[in-house]
């Protein structure tokens, strides 16, 4: 799906035009000095659209009832330093346990939680819940709910479970008070890796994942034979939704950074260029596939099942109006119709 945000209160005061408009029925069309072109997605939501709108438009109901039911769901946001994705996602960056974002503001993760958790108790004592909550900075996995400062993790592969992050910490919870706690935990300034330069104050310097992970056993009230083992009769199935806020895409001129900034930014961009180059090859017929590159970067690694593996994904594009990001937001929309391409067998 995409997502047009608002002109910004800088972009209306210089003067900036807005070629990106929604068409209806999933099109979106960019119009522009010798740029003319129109892109088909599942769904496009204009700069009028409220959070309400793009969870119930965007099929996330839909992904929590397929993570109960054991598949792997994962959503990630796309698009350049300052399009939405973090707000899309979460609402508000002002919000904190002591200043929660109005209920209309709330983003596509804790609508789910509360939809997940509505699940949950019409599902009784069968399912339970943790969470885990990482980020990818400068190339090194961090945990966001331990305690201290979040230190470098090891990414492992084998051949069950594929990549996964070793001593990463998983925390139970019951209520979505205890989820959304979670959240605001790892994504606090002192906690997740956040910058101010010229194309936002707020931006995000790492990849962050937070992972949902959900326990089921179909017949766990069922009083069976003592010659029957419980777990051959009743296997338990265990679905993920996981939700990833990618950093920026960005040109480093464009943001004024230098010196760590700059390295930080070099190191998103790569990682984004390695995540653009596996939906390249993902997206061909399944006939002309070569290696995919997942090992190009930590990031692919822990997206690998999300992109061609098994699982159900949804990729939200955020995109600006302005014609001053012309060039960063046909790249978008050329990014997004590569990955909607992509066909997995969940």
């Amino acid at each position: 799906i995409v997502r047009v945000r608002p002109l910004t209160c800088t972009e209306t005061r210089r003067g900036d035009r807005r070629v990106v408009h929604s068409l209806g029925d999933g099109a979106v069309h960019v119009s522009a000095a010798r740029h003319d072109a129109t892109f088909g997605f599942s769904a496009v939501f204009d700069a009028g659209a409220s959070q309400e709108a793009v969870f119930e438009g965007s099929g996330m109901r839909q992904l929590v009832e397929m993570a109960i039911d054991g598949f792997s769901c994962t959503v990630f946001a796309f698009g350049q330093t300052g399009s939405g994705k973090t707000y899309t996602l979460m609402g508000p960056l002002t919000q904190s346990e002591t200043q929660p974002a109005a209920p209309a503001l709330l983003g596509l993760m804790q609508r789910s939680f509360a939809y997940l958790l509505e699940q949950s108790q019409s599902h009784g004592s069968d399912l339970a819940l943790s969470a885990s909550y990482l980020e990818i900075y400068n190339e090194q996995v961090r945990d966001l709910l331990s305690s201290g400062p979040p230190c470098a993790l090891p990414l492992r592969w084998s051949k069950t479970r594929g990549f996964y992050v070793e001593n990463q910490l998983s925390v139970d919870f019951e209520s979505l008070e205890a989820i959304v706690s979670l959240l605001l935990q790892g994504a606090a300034p002192r906690r997740r890796r956040t910058s101010a330069h010229a194309l936002n104050r707020h931006s995000s310097r790492s990849h962050a994942l937070l992972t949902i992970h959900i326990r089921s056993r179909a017949c766990q009230s069922i009083t069976l034979p003592t010659w029957v083992s419980q777990s051959s009769a009743c296997p338990s199935k265990q679905g993920t939704l996981c939700f990833v806020d990618l950093a920026g895409s960005e040109r480093v001129k464009e943001t004024g950074s230098s010196g760590e900034l700059s390295m930080e930014a070099n190191s998103i961009n790569r990682s984004l260029l390695a995540l653009g180059h596996c939906i390249s090859l993902l997206a061909k017929p399944r006939g002309k596939w070569m290696h995919i590159p997942y090992r190009d970067s930590k990031l692919t690694r822990l997206l690998a099942r999300s992109l061609g593996g098994s699982g159900i994904t949804l990729m939200v594009a955020c995109v600006s109006p302005s014609s001053h990001c012309l060039s960063e937001t046909l790249s978008t929309l050329h990014y997004a119709s590569r990955a909607r391409r992509v066909t997995t067998r969940p």
